[in-house]
């Protein structure tokens, strides 16, 4: 009866233990699966805010590219308008009691400004008795091409009353008047430009005025826009619309009418700002509720108008959320699938195996982690084949299955820019730092030139929200091709060391690692770097690679296998890698790696020609001197021996850059000069185009799309595109407050890089 009851208690209390361990087993399934989602939606999160963050950026610099590009295009028009008829004004004046001649003056002034479609004269009442209170004679250019006199001044088209005549005569100078349609002359949409006209006492007696039709304006603003959705326009000093996709709007209704029905009362503030000619940005929601960005600047210049680029939220991230909607659907479906496979594994295993399946899990995902951040490396050697000034080589061991080293590069413009670095930590929370570096440093110096103000970007980015407190060793070097000239920032990693005559470090000044402080200023350094030497770069795990006595690897024999590698002729990069690498090797012999290991090598390898022309030329700021230019690059083709259609190349492209140098280097009003000098050696002509003026970087001008045709193709960026296409490379440098633009093109079939 005992042994009964004891078999009894002992079977009650196995089926306790069992159900105790299912649950058990349910409750760590759920733990496995919470814990899960929680990461892949913690890190789906962290990318999207990322992304998110980088396209409100980009949008924000498109719109202010887009506004400034179409705000010179407008500006180029306006002051060859008022160039034109300032010119003009004391030829007028000089025959005030020939109003025949006068007139010949305004048909010239048509025929030489293609821009302006009528011209007119407007006198003082009864300035000439015979011709009645009201006498303005008036040209205007038609559609065939074929000029139109008349005399509009009269009763019903009383000038003298006209805010542009009464304006000009106030002001005394130059005025552009409001929009408006001109029924007496041209008939059309119209802007004038009116300037006063003295007699020999100093009197007005006349005003002289140019129209320009505002046909072009709509095409210009709304030519190409950000987004399919997205819109332009554009109003006057006075708040009145001059562009505008909505046509019925455009002159007929001021800003303040066409939004004082909207809710959202933002939109006042910005009617107010653009007015008063201020620039700036702001989100509106329209009367849907739907969010808009709205960014907003002056058109430089005397006009008082404004323009505004509006674009949606909803198709701003579009593109976004349907990503994360379906990554957001594939991670439910991954999720679920996980649970049935766990499920599945609860009922076929028991507990020990249950931990040696998630253990296999767990090393299967870091295996895909780890081939995914290598993915991320440049992994193609040589990187640059065709190429004969650079040879790269880089290696990276981790230590564990995902890393913290990182490192990259790539030919920008004619600059190689390069990076290595070391995020504090291993393992996965040192990998997901190092991914976003690395992306940081890809977007940030797509745009960016300066090493310094790159790493001071990427600070930034890492320090917001860096709540643990992870930072980043970081070096970030911009090596500019042609000239050898290194540009660097150093934010607490291992300085490079420079093996070419002989082995030294590379000085750096001692920045704080990125991560740790915002708003610190990083301070950058250059130097020259001689062809033929080599930038060896390192993390921490080169110098402190341990053997099994716990013994370092130490920076003496890093300097040892460098002055070796010298010694045996062998700094090339691959050479010196592979050499650094089986030392390390013998060292630790076997022994488990403590820290990740990265190096990066790169070989200055530009062979020096022998110049055999050199000539310079020193131009005003002033487009009417091109001529000179002109028979600068004659000369220089042909001492070259160059044919015709190469010289005409030449020219057109040396045209085309120093035009440009002239019309943005020098802002209007100010004077400087551009120094154009030409290089030859036996295999290539290298123009050099340096100026004092304003910093001004041609290549960053978007490429355009010769695809299109002339109607929908943006307005800009023609002129480098053509300089482009006719020489070989075009480089910029902004060098000790100057910048220097530079055109190469070979000489022969077989060149150097």
């Amino acid at each position: 009866m005992c042994s009964n009851m004891k078999a009894l208690d002992l079977q009650m209390s196995q089926k306790q233990f069992t159900s105790w361990r299912k649950s058990l087993q349910r409750r760590s399934t759920l733990a496995i699966i919470i814990t899960a989602a929680v990461l892949i939606e913690t890190t789906a999160v962290v990318q999207y805010l990322f992304a998110r963050k980088g396209i409100r950026e980009e949008v924000q610099h498109r719109a202010q590219s887009e506004l400034h590009a179409k705000s010179l295009e407008i500006r180029k028009l306006m002051v060859e308008v008022e160039a034109s008829v300032k010119n003009m004004a004391w030829v007028i004046e000089q025959n005030l009691q020939h109003p025949d001649s006068a007139l010949g003056v305004c048909r010239h002034l048509l025929q030489n400004t293609p821009s302006i479609t009528g011209c007119g004269i407007a006198f003082e009442a009864n300035y000439f008795p015979q011709y009645g209170r009201w006498y303005e004679p008036y040209i205007v250019r038609q559609a065939d091409g074929r000029f139109k006199y008349s005399q509009i001044g009269s009763a019903s088209h009383d000038y003298l009353q006209s805010e542009w005549f009464v304006k000009t005569k106030e002001k005394n100078g130059g005025y552009w008047s409001e929009p408006y349609y001109d029924d007496a002359g041209a008939r059309m949409m119209l802007c004038t430009y009116t300037f006063p006209l003295h007699d020999t006492r100093g009197r007005t007696v006349a005003v002289l005025g140019a129209d320009v039709s505002l046909d072009w304006l709509g095409k210009v603003i709304n030519a190409k826009q950000i987004y399919p959705s997205s819109y332009n326009m554009m109003i006057s000093r006075e708040g009145q619309i001059m562009a505008c996709p909505i046509e019925s709007l455009v002159l007929r209704t001021n800003i303040q009418q066409a939004t004082e029905k909207m809710k959202d009362t933002s939109v006042n503030s910005i009617n107010r700002n653009m007015m008063a000619g201020r620039k700036g940005q702001t989100v509106v929601r329209d009367d849907k509720g739907q969010k808009n960005y709205v960014f907003y600047a002056p058109v430089e210049g005397e006009t008082g108008w404004s323009m505004a680029v509006v674009c949606s939220d909803r198709e701003i991230y579009y593109g976004l959320r349907q990503v994360g909607f379906n990554l957001l659907m594939l991670m439910l479906v991954g999720l679920a699938l996980m649970g049935y496979i766990v499920w599945r594994m609860i009922r076929a295993f028991n507990r020990y195996q249950e931990l040696n399946t998630s253990k296999v899990s767990m090393e299967n995902e870091l295996n895909i982690a780890s081939h995914i951040q290598m993915a991320m490396l440049p992994k193609i050697y040589p990187p640059y084949p065709d190429r004969k000034d650079i040879d790269i080589y880089g290696l990276q061991k981790p230590a564990k299955a995902v890393g913290g080293d990182i490192y990259d590069f790539y030919i920008r413009d004619e600059k190689l820019f390069f990076c290595i670095g070391d995020v504090s930590g291993k393992g996965v929370p040192a990998s997901l730092v190092m991914a976003v570096t690395r992306t940081l440093f890809r977007v940030v110096s797509g745009h960016e030139s300066a090493p310094d103000r790159i790493v001071a970007q990427i600070n930034e980015t890492i320090t917001e929200g860096n709540e643990s407190n992870m930072f980043v060793t970081l070096f970030v070097g911009a090596l500019d091709l042609p000239t050898g000239r290194l540009r660097y920032c150093n934010a607490g990693h291992d300085a490079p060391l420079l093996v070419g005559d002989g082995v030294g470090a590379l000085p750096c000044v001692s920045n704080i690692p990125v991560g740790i402080m915002s708003d610190w200023k990083f301070q950058g350094q250059e130097t020259l770097v001689l062809p033929q030497t080599t930038i060896f770069l390192y993390t921490d795990g080169l110098t402190e690679a341990e053997n099994d006595s716990h013994g370092q690897f130490g920076m003496q024999r890093v300097l040892e296998q460098t002055q070796q590698s010298l010694a045996a002729h062998e700094q090339a990069s691959t050479l010196l890698l592979n050499r650094m690498n089986r030392a390390v090797s013998d060292f630790v012999n076997g022994a488990e790696q403590s820290d990740d290991l990265t190096m990066l090598a790169i070989q200055y390898t530009k062979q020096q020609q022998e110049v055999r022309l050199r000539k310079a030329i020193t131009l005003p700021n002033d487009v009417q001197t091109v001529p000179q230019l002109s028979a600068f690059v004659d000369e220089v083709c042909e001492a070259l021996a160059f044919d015709m259609s190469v010289t005409m190349q030449m020219n057109l492209a040396l045209e085309e850059a120093v035009v440009n140098v002239m019309n943005y280097a020098y802002p209007a009003g100010t004077q400087g000069d551009v120094h154009i000098e030409a290089q030859a050696n036996d295999v290539r002509l290298k123009f050099t185009i340096v100026d004092d003026g304003v910093p001004f970087d041609p290549t960053a001008k978007e490429e355009i799309d010769t695809t299109l045709s002339a109607e929908e193709r943006p307005i800009g960026g023609l002129g480098i595109f053509l300089v482009r296409e006719m020489m070989d490379s075009i480089n910029y440098e902004r060098v000790n407050g100057q910048n220097v633009l530079t055109l190469r093109k070979k000489l022969a079939e077989t060149a150097e890089n």
